[in-house]
């Protein structure tokens, strides 16, 4: 019986992680933790074989004001809680980082786990500062497995492509240019997460869909499941190809970003 803390209680991926242990009563027992306030903090840790430490700030918009917040929750909150967990004598941690932490912007056609990290957003550098942080705790008896999806997309889920999808259901117009994008179901995450954690492995770690996701196909799907008209055309594709790597938003949207296989 392996027993789990998630600590991020109400989180998209953390609340279908829970879900999918529960199929497996007989090996799993696992437990969410409000993080938004100090009561973490009384929390017993010593139960638990592992934390998977979900919570943090994304789906923000990246404003001076915030950036402080960003390193508070996604940096300074992560190394807090391993440190908690070591003590505690919790066997694994593992960290639910992201893609961002290589940046939107390099010169490689397909990113690896050796691939030098650039992260150019609040989100992405308080995401790769803290892994080096947390890196510095591992030792022979506490294990770190650092995660950096992709993507993560499923029914309901929160980010990019939700709003992507309210934009298109607006306007009924969409270009038809063609990219590659790594991204995973939040289901296939679970299942990886949960392998992790079946095998107590250490690392950094790159899940993702079989593959790769072009944004116009994925669009064109939903719209069809959801019975929405829209008028798909190429008028736009030289224009969103100029400002793909100079406009944030056009390259996430419309740029080329794969893991490698």
């Amino acid at each position: 019986m392996k027993r789990i803390l998630v600590t991020g209680k109400g989180s998209y991926i953390g609340t279908h992680f829970i879900e999918e242990l529960s199929k497996y009563p007989d090996k799993y027992q696992a437990n969410e933790l409000e993080m938004r306030d100090e009561s973490w903090k009384q929390h017993d840790f010593s139960q638990y074989d592992v934390v998977y430490h979900v919570a943090g700030i994304a789906h923000m918009k990246e404003v001076l004001e915030n950036k402080q917040l960003y390193y508070k929750v996604n940096r300074d909150l992560v190394v807090e809680v391993a440190k908690k967990a070591k003590e505690s004598g919790v066997k694994q941690f593992i960290f639910m980082s992201s893609m961002s932490v290589y940046g939107l912007n390099h010169s490689h056609k397909f990113i690896t786990k050796e691939t030098e990290c650039k992260p150019n957003t609040y989100y992405g550098i308080s995401k790769y500062q803290a892994e080096q942080q947390i890196k510095e705790l591992e030792d022979t008896s506490f294990t770190i497995c650092v995660v950096r999806p992709p993507m993560v997309y499923g029914e309901g889920a929160p980010g990019n492509l939700g709003k992507l999808f309210s934009a298109v259901r607006k306007f009924h117009v969409f270009p038809t240019i063609k990219n590659q994008r790594s991204s995973i179901t939040v289901e296939k995450l679970c299942e990886c997460i949960k392998g992790y954690i079946d095998e107590n492995v250490g690392g950094i770690y790159l899940p993702q869909n079989n593959k790769y996701m072009c944004t116009v196909d994925i669009v064109r799907e939903q719209m069809n499941a959801e019975n929405v008209k829209v008028l798909y055309i190429p008028f736009f594709n030289p224009i969103i190809k100029l400002m793909i790597g100079k406009v944030g938003l056009i390259t996430k949207c419309f740029g080329d970003l794969v893991y490698e296989r």
